[in-house]
């Protein structure tokens, strides 16, 4: 039996593209810590880096059907930082259904493949033991159908943005009832704002002072940001990014807001943090 730990992915934007970067950057990364600088855990158990394959990917935008994942995640509209250059892959990027993925405002920044891959036979054809959501945020009815691919193929489902499956109780059920793991929802920068914001409130509180109010803005220039400016499909972000804070002790005023989409900006955010106490 193969060690290799095979992973599908949904939706080659930024994420996929970073996650596919850094398979490549630390592919023969050392078991220490100190020789992989922005690497939190060289092996977890018995695993390397070296040991996730990316056997599957669907996507909706036309640049990006039809190539292979390490040529896709270049194709516009991705703009994140570019730090290493993975190899071809043999995995072409198949099409996925459109659904409630995209927001109306943005149905005309890429050109759309309409059809829609047979998703299942592609995945078991695949081997594939994980299906990663990296959806954008919003996208309810496109994640459910995931995960009922998930479900149907019986493969684990990370789902990696904040529409909520694994802390929904009925989803949650559904994998728990099938033995099939189901992790999220959501996933953190690596040392981003939030997890910025959260040691900032615990330091403040540490030191013995009583937080009364806190508020963060942010402001981003990737496709993130541009869908994000739909209040609709915001809404559960906002909540994801509140629950966070929150949990370093419930504040009485927390606001959690991302403002603009500021295209000059690309893949990065500025994120302005208030703590009043």
């Amino acid at each position: 039996m193969s060690n290799k730990i095979r992973v599908a992915i949904v939706g080659v934007g930024n994420c996929a593209s970073s996650l596919a970067q850094g398979l490549h950057y630390y592919y023969n990364a050392k078991t220490s810590k100190s020789e992989n600088i922005g690497l939190i855990s060289p092996v977890f158990n018995k695993y390397k880096i070296s040991d996730i394959q990316i056997v599957a990917a669907f996507d909706v935008n036309a640049r990006k059907v039809g190539q292979d994942v390490s040529e896709a995640i270049w194709k516009q509209p991705n703009n994140t930082k570019k730090f290493s250059k993975p190899p071809k892959m043999g995995v072409r990027v198949h099409a996925g259904p459109i659904l409630d993925g995209i927001p109306k405002h943005m149905l005309s920044r890429f050109p759309l493949v309409k059809r829609t891959s047979d998703v299942e036979r592609i995945l078991k054809k695949s081997g594939a033991e994980i299906l990663v959501n990296y959806l954008p945020v919003g996208s309810q009815k496109a994640t459910e159908f995931w995960a009922d691919k998930a479900l149907n193929c019986k493969i684990a489902f990370i789902n990696a943005i904040p529409v909520f499956i694994s802390s929904d109780k009925k989803w949650a059920k559904r994998f728990s009832d099938a033995g099939i793991p189901c992790a999220g929802d959501d996933v953190k920068s690596q040392v981003g704002a939030t997890i910025l914001h959260r040691m900032l409130i615990d330091l403040v509180q540490t030191r013995g002072l009583i937080i009364d109010g806190t508020y963060q803005i942010d402001v981003g220039g990737n496709t993130d940001f541009e869908n994000m400016q739909v209040a609709e499909r915001y809404k559960l972000k906002r909540k994801s990014k509140t629950d966070s804070i929150n949990s370093q002790g419930k504040i009485k005023s927390l606001k959690i807001a991302s403002v603009d989409y500021i295209p000059y900006l690309e893949d990065n955010k500025i994120a302005y943090i208030n703590i009043r106490g």
